[in-house]
């Protein structure tokens, strides 16, 4: 059932790709749709076109995005005054269809024990249906304000997916054991204060650098978690586990690399400074930081 999400995410993509390239207030709309048409088909065809079809599909989408030939165009909006004046009619009934999206999502994980991106999937689109409901308006019109959020986040929608990626390849060619070997190089033996804070400062910063705090668990980890501290120090893996992961979200909080947690908000907010969000983060990023670094060493071992 997972493959049918993603042939529905598939079409979706390349509704919106078709939208704009009918859109002639796009003066960019050409190289904005085939950015989405291009994106939309790798949904769809994944499964059945050959792998090296796949990267040039990739190399087409970072040559349009870093190319500039991605804008913006007309969503036919309704006006500021029917929004706000149907917001003050729904008030807080417009956080329906928000939650539903999450409680589905457990629900179907927790009942069905499938993948919970299928529950994402089937949440959304009951999501949709009620927020429909909730505010009698028409399914053209979500499409029209899906097209121009996607456009408004541009081509950092699709950046989790690359550091994801960037992670898997770096984890292949064996960075864990490279950065293993940095740390007990430059880290006194048996030092656990030493072997926690390279875990704990490794996981933020190669966070920060890639903006995937998955991608950086399997390699830092691999590299610094499982040998120094799981093994050598004979630290509990529950907790390591738990406040290495947290830690990789400590550096989330600090990049622009995690553009769907930073960007995609300021641009979503129409902020005049893209990286206010990362401003108003980091103080308490670092605060968690020194706190999880505080709490693997008296707690884990």
């Amino acid at each position: 059932m997972l493959e049918y999400i993603y042939q529905a995410t598939g079409l979706l993509l390349i509704a919106f790709a078709l939208q704009t390239f009918a859109d002639r207030h796009n003066t960019k709309r050409l190289g904005t749709g085939l950015f989405w048409l291009i994106y939309g088909l790798s949904f769809c065809l994944g499964p059945f076109v050959p792998h090296w079809l796949t990267g040039l599909m990739v190399l087409a989408l970072t040559l349009l995005a870093a190319g500039g030939f991605m804008g913006t165009g007309q969503y036919g909006q309704s006006t500021a005054e029917f929004r706000k004046t149907s917001a003050e009619s729904l008030k807080n009934k417009l956080f329906i269809p928000a939650v539903v999206v999450p409680v589905g999502t457990i629900a179907w994980s927790v009942l069905t024990g499938q993948s919970a991106l299928i529950g994402l999937g089937l949440s959304s689109l009951l999501a949709l249906a009620v927020a429909l409901w909730l505010t009698k308006g028409q399914a053209k019109q979500s499409l029209h304000e899906g097209r121009r959020l996607i456009d408004a986040i541009g081509w950092a929608a699709i950046l989790s997916q690359f550091l994801a990626a960037l992670g898997f390849l770096f984890s292949q060619a064996g960075v864990g054991e490279t950065v293993s070997q940095i740390v007990k190089v430059i880290v006194p033996d048996n030092n656990l204060m030493a072997y926690v804070m390279a875990y704990t400062l490794g996981m933020a910063i190669f966070t920060i650098v890639m903006g995937n705090a998955f991608a950086a668990f399997a390699v830092i980890t691999a590299g610094v978690g499982i040998p120094l501290l799981m093994v050598d120090q004979g630290g509990n893996p529950a907790i390591i586990g738990v406040l290495g992961m947290l830690s990789g979200y400590c550096g989330t909080l600090m990049t622009p690399m995690a553009a769907n947690f930073n960007m995609v908000p300021a641009a979503l907010l129409e902020l005049k400074n893209k990286n206010q969000v990362i401003y108003t983060q980091v103080a308490p990023g670092l605060c968690m930081l020194a706190l999880n670094t505080a709490l693997m060493y008296f707690l884990a071992f």
